[in-house]
């Protein structure tokens, strides 16, 4: 029996659209060839056209635009994810910290972008601490998440969680980058929650003491197309 056809998802879309880009702009940090460069722009074309369609914007131009500004030579023109760190945090109550983030007005835990210098596990400390006032040790990585396949971001993104505990500090968020913060109950969690079927459980396991691998997002079969 014939199988349905996959059917596609603006998340498809835009997957689809990211992972062109980055292979145009990649190709063209390290061609020499003009013929090449000239087909690696016709690919950047069409995939600012599926990303403008999955998004239903008409800025596909701009776009283009804004990619090309990107190109690197050789290393420096290879295009790889971004990566996010965040901090998983609980209290002794057994309740998560969590920050409502300023733009989207979405809940979320503490995370940010990992900047140069830092090692992973300081960025979770330094995000935590800037973003709800709490002061942490880490504890474990437990989980690394693709931020593009979990519709947390809508560019190439990689998030890796930290589990850590509190050693001191007091609540005050952060006046830009968030509205308010909090440790909630399971029971008890504020809404919109972003992605919380995909990290909760992962979330409270490490806060509750419960040893388990690091978490990650199985291979799709086949990869470039989704479950």
């Amino acid at each position: 029996m014939t199988e349905p056809p996959h059917a596609v998802s603006a998340s498809d879309l835009l997957r689809w659209a990211e992972t062109l880009s980055g292979v145009a702009r990649t190709g063209l940090g390290f061609t020499q060839s003009l013929y090449e460069k000239e087909r690696f722009e016709e690919v950047l074309k069409v995939a600012a056209d599926i990303r403008a369609a999955a998004l239903e914007e008409a800025e596909a131009d701009v776009l283009i635009e804004e990619w090309l500004s990107t190109v690197g030579e050789g290393v420096a023109g290879y295009v790889t994810p971004k990566v996010a760190v965040a901090g998983i945090v609980g209290n002794e109550a057994g309740e998560i910290l969590l920050t409502q983030r300023a733009d989207s007005g979405v809940w979320l835990y503490p995370v940010g972008w990992a900047d140069v210098g830092y090692s992973p596990s300081e960025i979770a400390v330094k995000e935590v601490y800037e973003e709800t006032g709490i002061e942490v040790e880490v504890q474990s990585l437990i989980a690394v998440f693709d931020g593009l396949r979990l519709g947390f971001a809508r560019l190439g993104m990689y998030s890796l969680l930290f589990h850590c505990r509190v050693i001191g500090g007091e609540l005050q968020g952060h006046p830009l980058e968030t509205r308010a913060v909090g440790f909630f109950a399971r029971d008890a969690l504020p809404w919109p929650l972003a992605g919380g079927a995909r990290w909760l459980d992962t979330a409270f396991a490490a806060i509750d003491g419960e040893a388990r691998p690091v978490d990650f997002d199985l291979p799709r079969t086949p990869p470039w197309r989704g479950d």
